[in-house]
């Protein structure tokens, strides 16, 4: 397979508190408005680093162009595995291969953490996501209905 340019240019990393402004329009260009203030809290509140992890992907002319939190779940009714709870790329940089770099990162640091699957949810109306999943080997294997309720 070819490398594509861009992608070459790309650098995963893990995301640091300097993020957090970055990280916050990315958020909100995802549908999850947030301010650099609360992605810098929510940063903080992942730890341990051994159940969460959040990566960015760095463009060398754009800076933080990408990110993904991925973290480990302990189940009951099955063996240990790990979600992507976020992936978002920022518009104009969608299919340059951020998206893969990071979800592969995720992968890499779900085995190193003993996980033995990966899964990931994702809104009925991403189509492009669902086709990027399962560009990078994922099966949709049920559909649901999620609930909230605030507390």
């Amino acid at each position: 397979m070819t490398t594509n340019r861009k992608e070459k240019e790309l650098k995963v990393r893990r995301a640091k508190s300097e993020d957090a402004p970055r990280l916050a329009e990315l958020a909100t260009q995802l549908g999850y408005p947030s301010t650099a203030a609360q992605l810098r809290q929510r940063l903080r509140a992942l730890l341990p680093a051994a159940q969460n992890a959040v990566f960015v992907a760095e463009a060398k002319d754009a800076g933080v162009v990408g990110w993904l939190h991925v973290s480990k779940q302990a189940l009951l009714e099955s063996e240990v595995r790990a979600e992507v709870n976020g992936l978002v790329v920022a518009d104009g940089h969608r299919s340059l291969g951020a998206g893969a770099q990071l979800l592969a990162a995720a992968e890499d640091w779900a085995r190193k953490h003993g996980c033995k699957g990966m899964s990931v949810r994702s809104n009925v109306i991403r189509e492009g996501a669902h086709k990027f999943y399962e560009r990078n080997g994922y099966e949709h294997y049920k559909t649901q209905k999620s609930f909230r309720k605030p507390l």
